[in-house]
Order: C-alpha cells, then structure tokens, then sequence
C-alpha cells in the first residue's frame, strides 16, 4: 500500500507480444497489476495463456515488448532477475516421482538455502511449515508417500504446496485446479485469494469454469484466440 492508502504496482507490461510462426498469440498487451490482485486468465485451448506465463516467469523471451516487476520498495525488476521470487505451479506438476510428497514440497524452500545446507535434510520449521500447508491441503495422511504412488489430484495439490512454501512475490499458476473436486477447488483459489488479500502477492491464475472467475478473481485478462493477438481487460464486479 501506497502512503495514501492506494495499492501500489506490482507487475507492469508495456507491447507486449509473443509470436509463433506466423501467428501472434497476443500483441499490444499493455497492463499495470497492482500488488495483491488476482487475475484470471482464460482464454481457448491454444491461445498461448501458458505462454504468456511463461513470460511473466522469466523462461520466455517475448516477441515484443517489456515486462517489469516491482519490488516493495519501488525498484524494477526484470522477471528473469526475479525468478526465485515467482512461484509457478505448472500443468505438469514437475514433481520428482521417487521423492515424498513432503520432500516435493520442502522443493520450494530451495532457494533459501545454500546448496550444501539441504544434503541431509531441511531444518525443522521448514519440514513444520510444509507439513502444516499439506494438511492444509487435505494431504497430512500422505505426505511420506512417494509422488508417483499418488493421483493426479493429490500431485496437484503438492505442486501448490511447493510454490506457497516459496512465499514468492508473484503466483503464476496454470489450471491449478483441473484435478481438483468442488470443495478441494475451492480451498486452493481461497487460499491464493488470501494471499494476495492479506499478504500483498499478485496472483495471476488460468482458470475456464466461469462461476470461479467471478468468485475468486478480480481482474479477467481474455485471450480470444483469433491468430491477431487480440486480448481484453476487465474487472470483476463485486
């Protein structure tokens, strides 16, 4: 917050594109995010929403334009810079499927440490910590289960856990409800929502179930998918 009372600005884009082939998935996309909004992005199959993640996350360049992050003191960032700071739940999951669900988890605590510290096992507020946000979860009875002897739904859960134990700045996560039944779905964009209300993180979420948009989010960036990179800003009303 702003000494005014406003929010501040948390992610700002300025022309940004991205091109495949001779296919611009989005193009011109100008947007100031303040801090601790939540953004649905929605979008065809195909549009290119996880592309555009990927941009805000540092692992792809953009065709055109800029994207900057801004930390809590003002300064600007480029995402890239600011890599360990973003916590991305991918489709895919990317857990290790030899490794516990805990030990997948404890994965976010990474970049705190230095390599070494980590050999023979995190600190114990670390493994507290993921422990807790797994029975957040409704995984406390599994969480020493190997990822691969677990479903789709709980490995997606686990993947969230991951990225919350970062407590990074800026939440970047695709479909992270897809496996997920009406309540655990509930659960998980409630906490998002509270952490980007209550702890000033911005949260931009690829969501399609229209109901949970109009729930959870409060800005709706719109991909449509026409092969000219069109997209469409809107708030949510409340």
């Amino acid at each position: 917050m702003t000494a005014d009372g406003t929010q501040s600005l948390h992610v700002a884009a300025r022309g940004l594109g991205l091109k495949r082939g001779d296919r611009w998935l989005f193009r011109g996309l100008d947007l100031d995010v303040p801090r601790g909004t939540f953004v649905a992005v929605v979008g065809p199959s195909g549009v290119g929403k996880s592309s555009f993640l990927a941009c805000f996350a540092g692992l792809l360049e953009p065709s055109e334009g800029s994207i900057t992050l801004h930390d809590r003191a003002g300064a600007t960032h480029a995402p890239a810079a600011v890599r360990r700071a973003t916590g991305v739940v991918f489709q895919n999951n990317l857990l290790v499927p030899t490794s516990s669900l805990l030990d997948n988890a404890l994965c976010g605590r990474l970049g705190r440490h230095r390599w070494w510290r980590t050999l023979f096992g995190f600190p114990r507020a670390d493994r507290e910590e993921a422990y807790r946000i797994l029975c957040d979860l409704g995984l406390g009875d599994k969480v020493n289960r190997w990822a691969c002897e677990t479903s789709g739904g709980e490995q997606q859960r686990t993947a969230i856990a991951r990225a919350l134990l970062q407590e990074p700045e800026l939440y970047l996560a695709d479909e992270p409800v897809s496996n997920l039944d009406t309540y655990l779905t509930g659960r998980v964009l409630g906490i998002l929502r509270q952490e980007a209300a209550q702890r000033g993180r911005t949260v931009f979420c690829v969501l399609h179930n229209p109901d949970l948009i109009e729930r959870f989010a409060e800005v709706v960036l719109s991909f449509d998918g026409s092969g000219e990179g069109a997209w469409k800003l809107r708030k949510v009303a409340r």
